[in-house]
């Protein structure tokens, strides 16, 4: 099953991107990615499971949070929520990374998955500098 962001989504979060100068904040090591990784996908479990998107939004980046209140984020997921999506199980698994995470244009690029069972997580997060941190961006997940 597959739950990607919606294209309306993309399209205003790659043109938030686009115009959103990033400071230079340095490469997070493997350690830390992995932090930024599961962290934000327990987040958004945890926002489909209470089907309450009001922490989810806390976290992500200022821009994201003025262009998506928590009520258009669970729009955008809300297949996720109608289906029951649990995968909460990324928190006590290895992360695979399939792409060496990078730093395209100001964002922090991060790609991969959780052999997570019955179903494997599968991940795209981007993340920008936002209040002095890297703060989500962009996401797209894959259960399958």
């Amino acid at each position: 099953m597959r739950y990607w962001a919606r294209q309306g989504l993309a399209a205003a979060v790659l043109a938030l991107i686009s115009i959103c100068p990033a400071k230079a904040l340095d490469m997070p090591g493997p350690s830390a990615q992995e932090v930024l990784v599961k962290s934000i996908l327990v987040t958004l479990n945890d926002a489909v499971a209470s089907d309450n998107f009001t922490v989810l939004h806390a976290k992500i980046s200022k821009p994201f949070r003025e262009q998506f209140p928590p009520e258009k984020l669970r729009a955008v997921f809300k297949d996720l929520v109608e289906k029951h999506a649990v995968f909460d199980a990324v928190v006590a698994e290895k992360m695979i990374v399939e792409e060496d995470g990078r730093i395209d244009q100001g964002v922090l690029k991060l790609k991969g998955r959780f052999q997570t069972a019955p179903k494997q997580v599968k991940y795209q997060l981007g993340f920008i500098e936002s209040e002095g941190v890297w703060k989500l961006s962009g996401v797209a997940i894959d259960i399958e």
